[in-house]
C-alpha cells in the first residue's frame, strides 16, 4: 500500500529519531538503513524540504531531526513524500458514481481513512520506544549484529 519511496523515508526518520542530536552523515544513514545513498540522498531532499529535518552540508555535516520525535507523525513523513488522499468523487469520472462511491472505491477509501487515523496518531517516538520498552533502530544492522553477538556469548544457565 505504501511505496519503496515511503518505506525509505520512514526507515530514515525512525532512524535519525535514535540519534536526535547527532548530525547522520547520507552514507552513514544509507548503511543503517538499507537504502541506496543515492536514492536516500533524494529523500532526505524531500524531508528536509518538508521540514522534518535539518541538514548541514561538508565535513562533518549530515542530517538531523528539525523537531522533536513526539512531534512528528508518521502521517507527516508519508505525506512529506506521497501524500495519502481520500476518495471523495469516482476516480473514473462515471456519472452514476458521482454522488455515491461504488463499492470497491468505499473500501479503497476506507483504507485511506486507516492509514491516515494510524499514522496521524503514531509519532516516531512511539515507535522507537515500543510497547516493551526502548527497541533497537529498525534497520541498524551494525547494532542488531552486536545485540546477536552478545545473545550468542551468553552461556546458557543449566
Amino acid at each position: 500500500m505504501l511505496s519503496q519511496t515511503v518505506e525509505y523515508a520512514l526507515r530514515a526518520m525512525v532512524t535519525l529519531a535514535y540519534h536526535p542530536d547527532d548530525l547522520v552523515s547520507t552514507p552513514e544513514l544509507a548503511e543503517m538503513t538499507r537504502v541506496p545513498s543515492n536514492y536516500l540522498a533524494k529523500v532526505l531532499q524531500t524531508l528536509a524540504g518538508a521540514d522534518l529535518i535539518i541538514g548541514r552540508r561538508g565535513v562533518g555535516g549530515g542530517y538531523r531531526m528539525a523537531k522533536s520525535a513526539e512531534e512528528i507523525k508518521l502521517l507527516d513523513v508519508i505525506n512529506a513524500v506521497s501524500p495519502v488522499t481520500r476518495i471523495t468523487e469516482c476516480p473514473l469520472g462515471l456519472d452514476n458514481h458521482s454522488e455515491h462511491l461504488c463499492a470497491l472505491h468505499r473500501r479503497m477509501d476506507q483504507a485511506a481513512a486507516g492509514v491516515i487515523e494510524i499514522f496521524g496518531t503514531t509519532s516516531l517516538a512511539d515507535i522507537i520506544q515500543g510497547e516493551d520498552g526502548p527497541e533497537l533502530p529498525l534497520c541498524d544492522t551494525r547494532q542488531a549484529q552486536e545485540v546477536q553477538q552478545v545473545r550468542v556469548q551468553k552461556p546458557k544457565s543449566e
